[in-house]
Order: structure tokens, then C-alpha cells, then sequence
């Protein structure tokens, strides 16, 4: 049996917890609802996947290739919460009580430094569980990669492996997902979708023609407002394809000694989830 990479979306655990929790403060006055939340999805990730290697991606606050590409990319996006930058540096905290090592890399998104991770992990023989709060590392599913995120707010979670892929969104393929999130698009990240085009259309007709070209190339058998709707968004539907297309050539590398879990300083911990009265 093959060793297991936990890869961790910090950013997107992060704030998951920070949204899907109540205000929770401490005696002194510390919020640490965000790290509660991230602090007992990792735990219980531990508990279910039980790997032997992990690893923590996060985001840099910097712009990214896709901000320069499009100027757009994110821009509805609110500004990060003043009491959540603090609970960012507690996760961190959390992280190396741990030994679990930070991979970030200036220029790209954690998304892509997972993608990056996974890639070298599964030429090293290894199987990868990405842990995460959002869909958007779906394309990473391989047969050596699956996907554990949240759901219902944050309790419970759910693993996606391809044929759990195929079975929620009309038989996909994992890379067939970019195409699918091109048509309907993603108002977290300020990618705009086709008018009229959720998630079962969006799936039907990535489904019906594999890919973006074939959509296109058989416009003839959609209504004449769906058709109409395809055609005056073509540009902006193979700009989205490329805005959602996860990166994984990047100069970074996974380090498999640092990612090995071992001994953990226990007292460190105990001190830090008392110090936040968890």
C-alpha cells in the first residue's frame, strides 16, 4: 500500500471556518472561530485519512499570473476581515506544532502549488487526499488523487475520487471540470458564466461534446436563446477556461522528509489550544 500526502488549502479552510462558525472569543478577547474551524477539519482529516506525509499550501498576498492576465480576477471580492489576518498567523501556529510544513510561492495560488505537489507526489508513488473547502481542485482527481471537502458548513465532509465526480456532475472526467466551470462560471473568483447556464447545463453539455470546441462547434442544436447566449460569450467562455486551469510546472518541490509526519511536540499543542480555550 502506497504512503498518503495530505495536501491542506489552508486559505480555503480558513476561511470556511471564519464564515461558517459563530464569533468565538476567548476570556482575553482573541476571535479563533477560524481557527477552531481549520484546527478540527485537519484533525479529523488525520483521523480519516491517517497519511504519512502532509503539507500546507497558502495563498501570498500578492497579485497573482491571473490578476495580471485579467485585471478582473477576484475584484468583487471583499477585503480580508481585520480579525481574520490574526487567525491566519494562529493557523500557521497550528501548523507547526504540528511539523507540518508551508509551501507558498509568490506569483501563483495555493491552488496551483497543491497541483504542482500532487503531480511530483504521484510520480513518486505516492496517493494524495487534498483537503480543502471548495471545488476548485476537482480537476486535480486523478486514481492516485482525490479530493476531501466540506459540506453543509463544516461539519461534515465528503471525498470525491472520479467516479464521485462522474456521479454528481453528469458522468465528467476530473479535466473535464475546467471546461465545465468555463460555462458556468464562479462568482467567488469574479469569473462570469454563460447567462442561463448553471450546474446541470453547464454538465449536460461538457458531457454530450468533452470539451469547450465541441460545444461550439455544434451550436446548431440548442435553442435559439441558448445559442444566442453561447455565442456572445464565446471569448469570454475560452478566457474563463484558461483564468480556472489549475498550474502544475511550477518551481517548487516536494520535499518528502519534511513532509514525513513524526513525533509532534504534544505540550506545544496543549499549550496553544488552551491559550485559545478550545
Amino acid at each position: 500500500m502506497s504512503d498518503r500526502l495530505l495536501l491542506i488549502d489552508s486559505n480555503s479552510l480558513i476561511y470556511r471556518g471564519y464564515f461558517a462558525i459563530p464569533p468565538l472569543t476567548t476570556t482575553k478577547g482573541e476571535l479563533s472561530n477560524a481557527v477552531f474551524g481549520f484546527a478540527s477539519i485537519l484533525l479529523k482529516a488525520f483521523e480519516q485519512v491517517r497519511p504519512e506525509h502532509a503539507a500546507a499550501a497558502f495563498d501570498l498576498p500578492f497579485p497573482t499570473f491571473r490578476h495580471e492576465r485579467d485585471a478582473t480576477y477576484k475584484a468583487t471580492r471583499r477585503p480580508m476581515p481585520d480579525d481574520l489576518r490574526p487567525q491566519i498567523e494562529r493557523c500557521k501556529e497550528f501548523l507547526g506544532a504540528f511539523g507540518i510544513p508551508i509551501y507558498a510561492l509568490p506569483g501563483f495560488e495555493a491552488d496551483d502549488v497543491i497541483g504542482a505537489l500532487a503531480k511530483q507526489s504521484e510520480t513518486a508513488g505516492l496517493d494524495v487526499v487534498i483537503l480543502s473547502g471548495d471545488l476548485d481542485t476537482l480537476q486535480l482527481v486523478t486514481p492516485h488523487v482525490k479530493l476531501m471537502t466540506t459540506r453543509q458548513g463544516f461539519q461534515n465532509t465528503v471525498i470525491y475520487d472520479e467516479a464521485a465526480i462522474a456521479e454528481r456532475f453528469a458522468g465528467l472526467r476530473p479535466d473535464q471540470m475546467v471546461d465545465f466551470k468555463a460555462l458556468k462560471g464562479d462568482t467567488t473568483d469574479n469569473i462570469p458564466g454563460v447567462p442561463g447556464v448553471g450546474e446541470k447545463t453547464a454538465s449536460k453539455l461538457v458531457a454530450e461534446h468533452t470539451d469547450l470546441e465541441g460545444v461550439y462547434a455544434d451550436l446548431g442544436r440548442y435553442t435559439e436563446r441558448m445559442r444566442k447566449a453561447l455565442d456572445e460569450h464565446r471569448d469570454q467562455v475560452f478566457r474563463n477556461r484558461e483564468q480556472a486551469r489549475i498550474v502544475t510546472e511550477l518551481p517548487v518541490e516536494l520535499d518528502l522528509e519534511r513532509t514525513r509526519r513524526g513525533p509532534y511536540d504534544r505540550g506545544k499543542v496543549l499549550d496553544l489550544f488552551r491559550d485559545l480555550e478550545f
